[in-house]
Protein backbone atom coordinates (compact mmCIF):
# COMPACT_ATOMS: atom_id res chain seq x y z
CA UNK A 1 0.00 0.00 0.00
CA UNK A 2 2.47 2.28 1.10
CA UNK A 3 4.37 1.46 -2.66
CA UNK A 4 1.08 2.73 -4.19
CA UNK A 5 0.78 5.72 -2.36
CA UNK A 6 4.26 6.52 -3.48
CA UNK A 7 3.92 5.75 -7.45
CA UNK A 8 0.36 7.82 -7.03
CA UNK A 9 1.69 10.57 -5.53
CA UNK A 10 4.58 10.67 -8.31
CA UNK A 11 1.91 10.21 -11.22
CA UNK A 12 0.12 13.37 -9.09
CA UNK A 13 3.42 15.40 -9.76
CA UNK A 14 4.07 14.73 -13.07
CA UNK A 15 0.66 15.47 -13.76
CA UNK A 16 0.67 19.24 -12.14
CA UNK A 17 3.93 19.71 -13.76
CA UNK A 18 3.05 18.84 -16.84
CA UNK A 19 0.01 21.11 -17.16
CA UNK A 20 2.06 23.92 -15.70
CA UNK A 21 4.49 24.32 -18.90
CA UNK A 22 1.50 22.19 -21.44
CA UNK A 23 -0.32 25.87 -21.28
CA UNK A 24 -2.18 25.48 -24.39
CA UNK A 25 -4.20 22.16 -23.23
CA UNK A 26 -5.89 24.58 -21.58
CA UNK A 27 -7.95 26.21 -24.88
CA UNK A 28 -11.35 24.71 -25.48
CA UNK A 29 -9.93 23.56 -28.90
CA UNK A 30 -7.72 21.09 -27.64
CA UNK A 31 -10.39 18.40 -26.88
CA UNK A 32 -11.15 18.52 -30.35
CA UNK A 33 -7.45 17.05 -30.99
CA UNK A 34 -7.45 13.80 -28.71
CA UNK A 35 -10.51 13.00 -30.18
CA UNK A 36 -9.92 9.14 -31.47
CA UNK A 37 -11.65 9.70 -35.06
CA UNK A 38 -8.71 12.80 -35.32
CA UNK A 39 -6.64 10.64 -37.84
CA UNK A 40 -9.44 10.87 -40.72
CA UNK A 41 -9.47 14.32 -40.94
CA UNK A 42 -5.90 15.11 -40.48
CA UNK A 43 -6.01 17.09 -43.98
CA UNK A 44 -8.96 19.05 -42.92
CA UNK A 45 -7.39 20.55 -39.61
CA UNK A 46 -7.96 24.40 -39.43
CA UNK A 47 -5.02 26.57 -38.17
CA UNK A 48 -5.71 26.54 -34.46
CA UNK A 49 -5.85 22.71 -34.19
CA UNK A 50 -2.19 22.62 -36.45
CA UNK A 51 -0.44 24.97 -33.70
CA UNK A 52 -1.67 22.47 -31.02
CA UNK A 53 -0.88 19.23 -32.78
CA UNK A 54 2.52 20.88 -33.22
CA UNK A 55 3.12 22.33 -29.67
CA UNK A 56 1.88 18.61 -28.44
CA UNK A 57 4.92 17.53 -30.43
CA UNK A 58 7.54 19.50 -28.64
CA UNK A 59 5.98 17.93 -25.34
CA UNK A 60 6.47 14.79 -26.74
CA UNK A 61 9.82 14.59 -27.20
CA UNK A 62 10.82 17.13 -25.06
CA UNK A 63 11.85 15.08 -21.93
CA UNK A 64 13.87 12.62 -24.57
CA UNK A 65 15.21 14.64 -27.15
CA UNK A 66 16.37 17.79 -24.95
CA UNK A 67 19.85 16.07 -24.08
CA UNK A 68 20.39 14.69 -27.38
CA UNK A 69 19.81 17.72 -29.30
CA UNK A 70 21.78 19.78 -26.85
CA UNK A 71 24.31 17.27 -27.89
CA UNK A 72 24.21 17.68 -31.21
CA UNK A 73 25.17 21.83 -30.45
CA UNK A 74 27.85 21.51 -28.00
CA UNK A 75 29.95 18.78 -30.62
CA UNK A 76 28.73 21.38 -33.85
CA UNK A 77 31.36 22.55 -35.75
CA UNK A 78 30.84 25.45 -39.00
CA UNK A 79 29.97 23.55 -41.14
CA UNK A 80 28.55 19.87 -40.19
CA UNK A 81 24.84 20.47 -41.68
CA UNK A 82 26.12 21.07 -44.92
CA UNK A 83 24.50 19.24 -47.69
CA UNK A 84 26.76 18.33 -50.82
CA UNK A 85 24.89 20.71 -54.03
CA UNK A 86 25.72 21.69 -57.25
CA UNK A 87 28.84 18.61 -57.71
CA UNK A 88 31.02 21.24 -55.06
CA UNK A 89 32.52 19.36 -52.21
CA UNK A 90 32.88 20.75 -48.94
CA UNK A 91 36.60 21.27 -49.30
CA UNK A 92 35.95 24.11 -51.61
CA UNK A 93 33.15 25.60 -49.68
CA UNK A 94 34.12 29.11 -48.03
CA UNK A 95 33.17 27.92 -44.44
CA UNK A 96 33.65 30.92 -41.47
CA UNK A 97 35.53 29.31 -38.55
CA UNK A 98 32.25 30.08 -36.24
CA UNK A 99 28.35 30.79 -37.52
CA UNK A 100 27.14 33.85 -36.28
CA UNK A 101 23.68 34.49 -35.92
CA UNK A 102 22.06 38.05 -34.67
CA UNK A 103 19.36 38.80 -32.74
CA UNK A 104 17.13 41.80 -34.28
CA UNK A 105 13.92 42.94 -33.46
CA UNK A 106 12.13 45.85 -32.03
CA UNK A 107 12.90 47.96 -28.84
CA UNK A 108 11.96 45.57 -25.70
CA UNK A 109 11.27 42.43 -27.57
CA UNK A 110 13.48 40.11 -25.46
CA UNK A 111 16.65 39.80 -27.23
CA UNK A 112 18.71 40.18 -24.24
CA UNK A 113 16.17 37.73 -22.57
CA UNK A 114 16.25 35.57 -24.85
CA UNK A 115 20.25 35.36 -24.84
CA UNK A 116 20.36 35.09 -20.77
CA UNK A 117 17.85 31.83 -21.77
CA UNK A 118 20.22 30.10 -23.71
CA UNK A 119 23.16 30.44 -21.64
CA UNK A 120 20.70 28.83 -18.77
CA UNK A 121 19.71 26.21 -21.27
CA UNK A 122 22.47 25.69 -23.73
CA UNK A 123 25.20 26.44 -21.41
CA UNK A 124 23.98 25.55 -17.41
CA UNK A 125 24.62 28.80 -16.08
CA UNK A 126 21.78 28.50 -13.99
CA UNK A 127 20.12 32.26 -13.11
CA UNK A 128 23.28 33.50 -13.78
CA UNK A 129 22.47 37.05 -16.38
CA UNK A 130 25.25 37.37 -19.12
CA UNK A 131 23.09 40.11 -20.99
CA UNK A 132 21.72 43.17 -19.29
CA UNK A 133 18.03 43.32 -19.90
CA UNK A 134 15.28 46.25 -20.12
CA UNK A 135 12.96 44.55 -18.06
CA UNK A 136 11.96 46.17 -14.85
CA UNK A 137 14.13 49.15 -16.42
CA UNK A 138 12.38 51.73 -19.61
CA UNK A 139 15.41 53.76 -19.57
CA UNK A 140 18.23 51.03 -20.56
CA UNK A 141 18.87 50.21 -24.25
CA UNK A 142 21.34 48.09 -25.54
CA UNK A 143 24.26 50.36 -26.79
CA UNK A 144 26.87 47.85 -28.67
CA UNK A 145 26.84 44.76 -30.39
CA UNK A 146 28.10 41.95 -27.78
CA UNK A 147 28.82 38.13 -28.81
CA UNK A 148 27.95 35.25 -26.78
CA UNK A 149 29.29 32.22 -26.70
CA UNK A 150 26.09 30.44 -25.03
CA UNK A 151 27.70 27.41 -24.67
CA UNK A 152 30.55 28.79 -22.49
CA UNK A 153 32.45 26.49 -24.56
CA UNK A 154 36.47 27.30 -25.87
CA UNK A 155 35.47 25.27 -28.85
CA UNK A 156 31.94 26.04 -29.58
CA UNK A 157 31.29 26.29 -33.51
CA UNK A 158 28.73 29.28 -33.34
CA UNK A 159 27.97 32.41 -31.39
CA UNK A 160 25.09 34.55 -31.07
CA UNK A 161 24.80 38.10 -31.53
CA UNK A 162 22.65 40.51 -29.09
CA UNK A 163 21.82 43.93 -31.40
CA UNK A 164 19.97 47.19 -30.38
CA UNK A 165 16.44 47.30 -31.48
CA UNK A 166 14.66 48.94 -33.95
CA UNK A 167 12.92 52.31 -32.50
CA UNK A 168 9.66 52.25 -34.12
CA UNK A 169 9.45 55.95 -35.08
CA UNK A 170 12.91 55.81 -37.14
CA UNK A 171 12.36 52.58 -38.49
CA UNK A 172 14.19 53.75 -41.88
CA UNK A 173 17.42 54.10 -39.56
CA UNK A 174 17.21 50.31 -37.81
CA UNK A 175 17.33 48.66 -41.25
CA UNK A 176 19.63 50.37 -42.87
CA UNK A 177 21.61 49.63 -39.30
CA UNK A 178 20.91 45.98 -39.77
CA UNK A 179 21.47 46.13 -43.70
CA UNK A 180 25.21 47.31 -42.68
CA UNK A 181 25.41 44.52 -40.21
CA UNK A 182 24.51 42.28 -42.52
CA UNK A 183 26.26 42.93 -45.61
CA UNK A 184 29.81 44.69 -43.73
CA UNK A 185 30.13 42.06 -40.61
CA UNK A 186 30.04 42.86 -36.78
CA UNK A 187 32.36 43.24 -34.07
CA UNK A 188 31.85 42.62 -30.04
CA UNK A 189 31.15 45.56 -28.41
CA UNK A 190 30.64 47.81 -31.72
CA UNK A 191 28.95 51.02 -30.72
CA UNK A 192 25.86 51.30 -32.13
CA UNK A 193 24.68 55.09 -31.56
CA UNK A 194 21.75 56.61 -33.57
CA UNK A 195 21.03 60.47 -34.37
CA UNK A 196 17.87 60.64 -31.78
CA UNK A 197 20.54 59.46 -28.36
CA UNK A 198 21.46 61.42 -25.40
CA UNK A 199 25.08 62.70 -26.06
CA UNK A 200 26.06 61.23 -22.49
CA UNK A 201 25.02 57.94 -23.53
CA UNK A 202 27.10 57.50 -27.13
CA UNK A 203 30.03 55.31 -26.92
CA UNK A 204 33.02 57.61 -26.82
CA UNK A 205 36.23 56.85 -29.27
CA UNK A 206 37.80 54.50 -26.79
CA UNK A 207 35.38 52.01 -26.62
CA UNK A 208 35.18 52.58 -30.39
CA UNK A 209 38.91 51.74 -30.94
CA UNK A 210 38.50 48.82 -28.24
CA UNK A 211 36.03 47.06 -30.69
CA UNK A 212 38.65 46.67 -33.52
CA UNK A 213 40.45 44.55 -31.64
CA UNK A 214 37.85 42.08 -31.86
CA UNK A 215 37.58 39.26 -34.26
CA UNK A 216 34.90 41.16 -37.53
CA UNK A 217 32.21 38.39 -37.87
CA UNK A 218 30.21 38.03 -40.90
CA UNK A 219 26.85 37.26 -39.95
CA UNK A 220 25.19 34.06 -41.38
CA UNK A 221 22.10 34.06 -40.15
CA UNK A 222 19.09 36.59 -38.50
CA UNK A 223 16.59 35.60 -36.05
CA UNK A 224 13.86 37.99 -35.48
CA UNK A 225 12.38 38.55 -31.97
CA UNK A 226 9.06 39.21 -31.59
CA UNK A 227 7.33 40.02 -27.74
CA UNK A 228 4.09 38.70 -28.45
CA UNK A 229 2.26 40.45 -25.60
CA UNK A 230 2.88 43.79 -27.20
CA UNK A 231 2.14 42.10 -30.76
CA UNK A 232 -1.29 40.60 -29.24
CA UNK A 233 -2.09 43.77 -27.81
CA UNK A 234 -1.78 45.76 -31.11
CA UNK A 235 -3.92 43.29 -32.98
CA UNK A 236 -6.61 43.84 -30.18
CA UNK A 237 -6.48 47.94 -30.65
CA UNK A 238 -6.06 47.73 -34.08
CA UNK A 239 -2.91 49.46 -33.98
CA UNK A 240 -1.47 48.89 -37.02
CA UNK A 241 1.90 50.68 -36.64
CA UNK A 242 4.22 47.72 -34.91
CA UNK A 243 2.70 45.36 -37.13
CA UNK A 244 3.55 47.15 -40.18
CA UNK A 245 7.06 47.60 -38.44
CA UNK A 246 7.38 44.02 -37.95
CA UNK A 247 6.57 43.02 -41.03
CA UNK A 248 9.33 45.79 -42.35
CA UNK A 249 11.98 43.56 -40.34
CA UNK A 250 10.48 39.90 -41.71
CA UNK A 251 11.01 41.23 -45.38
CA UNK A 252 13.92 43.08 -45.04
CA UNK A 253 15.97 42.15 -48.23
CA UNK A 254 19.03 42.18 -46.03
CA UNK A 255 18.16 39.51 -43.76
CA UNK A 256 17.35 36.99 -45.98
CA UNK A 257 20.52 34.54 -46.88
CA UNK A 258 18.17 32.15 -48.99
CA UNK A 259 15.27 31.23 -50.24
CA UNK A 260 13.88 30.61 -46.56
CA UNK A 261 12.13 32.88 -44.23
CA UNK A 262 14.10 33.99 -41.22
CA UNK A 263 13.28 31.93 -38.21
CA UNK A 264 10.68 34.21 -35.59
CA UNK A 265 10.97 33.49 -31.75
CA UNK A 266 8.09 34.98 -29.69
CA UNK A 267 8.75 36.07 -26.50
CA UNK A 268 7.35 36.96 -23.04
CA UNK A 269 3.81 34.86 -24.00
CA UNK A 270 3.50 33.82 -20.44
CA UNK A 271 1.99 37.33 -20.02
CA UNK A 272 -0.74 36.48 -21.75
CA UNK A 273 -3.66 33.84 -21.37
CA UNK A 274 -3.83 30.81 -23.41
CA UNK A 275 -6.15 31.98 -25.31
CA UNK A 276 -4.50 35.22 -26.03
CA UNK A 277 -1.26 33.38 -26.84
CA UNK A 278 -2.54 31.45 -29.36
CA UNK A 279 -4.82 33.28 -31.03
CA UNK A 280 -1.59 36.34 -31.12
CA UNK A 281 0.33 33.71 -32.57
CA UNK A 282 -2.49 32.98 -35.88
CA UNK A 283 -2.81 36.45 -36.04
CA UNK A 284 0.95 37.12 -36.39
CA UNK A 285 1.94 34.37 -38.64
CA UNK A 286 -1.07 34.69 -41.36
CA UNK A 287 -0.34 38.26 -41.04
CA UNK A 288 3.42 37.45 -42.01
CA UNK A 289 3.17 34.78 -44.33
CA UNK A 290 4.34 32.02 -42.52
CA UNK A 291 3.04 28.31 -41.22
CA UNK A 292 1.54 28.58 -38.03
CA UNK A 293 2.77 25.48 -36.26
CA UNK A 294 6.36 25.31 -38.17
CA UNK A 295 7.38 28.67 -38.71
CA UNK A 296 7.65 30.13 -35.38
CA UNK A 297 8.75 29.18 -31.55
CA UNK A 298 6.69 30.23 -28.53
CA UNK A 299 9.99 30.63 -25.91
CA UNK A 300 9.07 32.73 -22.70
CA UNK A 301 12.18 33.77 -21.58
CA UNK A 302 11.05 33.89 -17.64
CA UNK A 303 8.40 31.79 -16.22
CA UNK A 304 5.71 32.64 -14.17
CA UNK A 305 7.59 32.45 -10.56
CA UNK A 306 10.12 35.21 -12.64
CA UNK A 307 12.65 32.37 -13.02
CA UNK A 308 14.53 31.19 -16.00
CA UNK A 309 12.69 27.58 -17.02
CA UNK A 310 16.11 25.61 -17.98
CA UNK A 311 15.10 22.36 -16.50
CA UNK A 312 11.78 23.45 -14.99
CA UNK A 313 10.02 23.86 -18.31
CA UNK A 314 11.50 21.42 -20.60
CA UNK A 315 9.22 21.57 -23.75
CA UNK A 316 10.50 25.68 -23.83
CA UNK A 317 14.24 24.43 -23.04
CA UNK A 318 13.52 21.79 -25.80
CA UNK A 319 11.71 24.60 -28.12
CA UNK A 320 14.60 27.08 -27.83
CA UNK A 321 17.39 23.96 -28.44
CA UNK A 322 15.30 23.33 -31.58
CA UNK A 323 15.16 26.67 -33.16
CA UNK A 324 19.23 27.19 -32.97
CA UNK A 325 19.58 23.75 -34.20
CA UNK A 326 17.21 24.72 -37.05
CA UNK A 327 19.24 27.97 -37.48
CA UNK A 328 22.43 26.39 -38.17
CA UNK A 329 20.82 24.03 -40.48
CA UNK A 330 19.62 27.23 -42.51
CA UNK A 331 23.44 29.11 -41.74
CA UNK A 332 25.07 26.21 -43.28
CA UNK A 333 23.31 26.31 -46.52
CA UNK A 334 24.26 29.82 -47.28
CA UNK A 335 27.63 29.07 -47.63
CA UNK A 336 29.23 29.71 -51.26
CA UNK A 337 31.77 28.52 -53.06
CA UNK A 338 35.61 29.68 -52.50
CA UNK A 339 37.08 32.51 -55.30
CA UNK A 340 39.46 30.77 -57.10
CA UNK A 341 41.81 33.14 -59.26
CA UNK A 342 40.38 32.97 -62.14
CA UNK A 343 37.26 34.17 -60.35
CA UNK A 344 39.23 37.44 -59.07
CA UNK A 345 40.48 37.84 -62.68
CA UNK A 346 37.20 37.97 -63.96
CA UNK A 347 36.20 40.29 -61.30
CA UNK A 348 39.06 42.47 -62.31
CA UNK A 349 38.17 42.05 -65.56
CA UNK A 350 34.46 43.06 -65.76
CA UNK A 351 35.25 46.54 -63.83
CA UNK A 352 37.70 47.25 -66.43
CA UNK A 353 35.22 46.82 -69.21
CA UNK A 354 32.85 48.62 -66.66
CA UNK A 355 35.15 51.71 -66.34
CA UNK A 356 35.62 51.54 -70.29
CA UNK A 357 31.39 51.40 -71.01
CA UNK A 358 31.36 54.12 -68.84
CA UNK A 359 34.22 56.19 -69.81
CA UNK A 360 32.72 55.71 -73.79
CA UNK A 361 29.10 56.54 -72.45
CA UNK A 362 30.49 59.78 -70.54
CA UNK A 363 31.98 61.06 -73.96
CA UNK A 364 29.06 60.07 -75.97
CA UNK A 365 26.88 62.72 -73.54
CA UNK A 366 29.51 65.33 -73.63
CA UNK A 367 29.72 65.51 -77.34
CA UNK A 368 26.12 65.34 -78.15
CA UNK A 369 25.43 68.06 -75.14
CA UNK A 370 28.16 70.15 -76.27
CA UNK A 371 29.04 69.14 -79.56
CA UNK A 372 28.26 71.70 -82.80
CA UNK A 373 24.85 70.60 -84.02
CA UNK A 374 23.81 70.71 -87.89
CA UNK A 375 21.02 73.10 -89.00
CA UNK A 376 18.65 71.68 -91.83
Amino acid sequence: MAGESISNEEDDEKRSRSSAFCWWRTVKEFQELVKPDLDHALLNLTPILRLLRELERLALVADEGLDELRHKLITYRSGDFWLPAGGISKADMDVPPVITILLVGLSGSGKSSLVNLMYSVLGRSGLIPFAQTSRGSSNYTTMFLEEHNVLRSMRSGFCVYDSRGVDLNRMREGLEEISSWMSDGVRHYQPCSRTEDNPATIPQIGCQLSSARFTPRSVNCAVLVVNLAETAGAFKKGDLKPLQAIRDLFRCPAIRKSNENPLLILTHGDLLSAEERIDGRLKLCEYLGVPEGTGAYDIPCLTEQGILPEESDPVTSYALTEAIYRVLIQSDRTHLPTRKPQDWLLIVWSGIMCSIAAFFASLAYFFSKFGPRKRH
